[in-house]
């Protein structure tokens, strides 16, 4: 791996972390709650209706809220990491082509 290919690597692994809270919050999942009218109340509403009334605990619309309430969790925070490297580790070969 060149260093343009690492530096890709590590800025989608650090930029993931640094915006995976505040795309949470761009979206509605809050630290006060779901934001009214967003698009984290619309899959909240979802849910519900798919689930008789009620969002399951270990649904995604229960873990995104976690994460918005209390933060990202160390094991979230790697996964969004590798993720994030994995993306710019992408992106480094569909620029290195052309």
């Amino acid at each position: 791996m060149n260093l343009k290919t690492a530096a890709t690597v590590a800025t989608g692994a650090v930029g993931a972390v640094v915006l995976a809270p505040v795309a949470l919050g761009a979206v509605g999942f809050t630290s006060a709650g779901i934001a009214a009218g967003s698009i984290a109340a619309k899959m909240m509403s979802a849910a519900a209706v798919a689930n008789g009334g009620g969002v399951a605990a270990g649904s995604v619309v229960a873990i995104l809220q976690s994460a918005g309430a209390a933060g990202v969790s160390g094991a979230a925070t790697a996964a969004v990491a590798g993720t994030g490297g994995a993306l710019g580790w992408l992106t480094s070969l569909i620029f290195r082509k052309s």
